[in-house]
């Protein structure tokens, strides 16, 4: 076995690679475009292994949607979380249609019916600067580090510009202990704040104040109207900073004259607050006790709303709830089979479903065909540029 193979790409993947073969074995690789001619290191290979990966380190013919790398420490043998750094702002969305499009016709066995669609500012910034949140790890020497992408080694950061400005600052310019765990938020209107294993930082150390701040405040603002949250410094918010406003315009945009709405998988109440705002009833549940805690918070003026906390399949089957229209919002994984069984006996007309992986959505999209649910729109909205990972929301209505 070689470590270096010359490779011509085939089509792009779902996970940041595109396709290739080399002697009938069929080879991940990185760091390349469809149509390019490569010299590929082997990263992952075995005589009896289904499949190799590799990555590009040199680029005997190039795609003329080759751009220079926007973050080299995530180039060939660097960290994760922006493999798709070299590859033109357009391009990276026609790449995101495809792995839309190869889902939909290889699990829903019909065509993805949407686009990909910029967020708000991110051509202006070329796709740089939007990140509110990010984690890293400390090195041996303090300095922020991410681990080597599918390895537990990690490399030293020298930029981080997919990061808020101010936040790429701040990460980039403290010193850690070793192997420590950051997390760095950058709410809107405030300064970035860091939590360095569990405690909040100020200043490059330690805040150790029993009343030390560890919740941020977040505004939306829609065509519909405008909102307040606060969430947990370490609980979960949408990391692009168009990213709530464009998914709560899409949400409300979508869910016609519904009087009742179960929003699943709620989180701190992004959809719950504005779906209720309007008078709707709307019953929030969420499983994770931080983010639920924050949903209960974020919706204390809004009477319409109920918060519970619990398993979303477990509450639909112990409790046979109804509702007009659903609202959901799952982990990477989808809902899955045996969740859209139990959601199906909620009776809604409409279900508006925000999905942040393309095979799963495409799964459960056949899923739902089957308890009568039609895929009657879709929209793809790349508000991760520089990775693979793509946002899509999707209407479905009860036939």
């Amino acid at each position: 076995m070689r470590d270096l193979l010359t490779l011509e790409i085939g089509a792009v993947a779902h996970g940041g690679h595109c396709v290739a073969r080399h002697e009938g074995r069929v080879v991940f690789v990185r760091h390349t475009l469809p149509g390019e001619v490569v010299r590929a290191r082997l990263t992952e290979a075995g005589d009896d292994a289904r499949l190799w990966r590799a990555d590009a380190v040199e680029i005997l013919e190039a795609s003329p949607d080759r751009v220079a790398s926007a973050w080299p420490d995530a180039g060939p043998g660097g960290v994760g979380g922006g493999e798709l750094a070299h590859v033109s702002l357009p391009a990276q969305r026609r790449w995101k249609h495809d792995v839309l499009r190869e889902a939909f016709t290889r699990f829903a066995d019909m065509d993805f019916p949407g686009e990909v669609a910029a967020a708000p500012g991110d051509d202006e910034r070329g796709g740089l600067g939007y990140r509110t949140r990010v984690t890293v790890v400390a090195g041996p020497d303090g300095r922020a580090a991410m681990h080597v992408h599918r390895s537990r080694a990690v490399k030293a950061l020298d930029s981080l510009p997919i990061a808020a400005p101010a936040l790429e600052e701040l990460v980039l310019g403290t010193r850690f202990p070793a192997a420590s765990h950051i997390q760095g938020v950058a709410p809107a209107g405030e300064e970035p704040r860091l939590v360095v294993d569990g405690t909040p930082w100020k200043g490059g150390r330690p805040d150790r104040r029993d009343n030390a701040p560890r919740r941020v405040r977040e505004s939306v603002t829609t065509p519909q109207g405008e909102w307040s949250f606060q969430v947990d410094v370490e609980g979960f918010w949408q990391v692009h900073r168009a990213a709530p406003a464009v998914l709560v315009d899409a949400v409300l945009s979508r869910i016609g004259d519904a009087e009742t709405v179960l929003d699943l998988y709620a989180g701190a109440g992004l959809f719950t607050v504005p779906l209720a705002s309007s008078g709707r009833s709307v019953t929030s549940v969420e499983s994770d006790a931080r983010a639920s805690r924050d949903a209960r918070r974020n919706a204390h003026d809004v009477p319409s709303a109920s918060i519970v906390h619990a398993d979303t399949r477990a509450f639909l089957d112990a409790t046979g709830v109804t509702a007009d229209a659903v609202v959901l919002d799952p982990p990477r994984s989808g809902a899955g089979g045996k969740t859209i069984d139990v959601l199906a006996k909620v009776g809604a007309s409409r279900l508006i479903y925000v999905a942040c992986d393309p095979v799963a959505l495409a799964r459960d999209t056949a899923l739902l065909a089957a308890h009568g649910y039609v895929l009657e729109e879709a929209q793809g909205l790349d508000l991760f540029p520089m990775t693979h990972h793509i946002e899509t929301v999707a209407t479905f209505v009860r036939s």
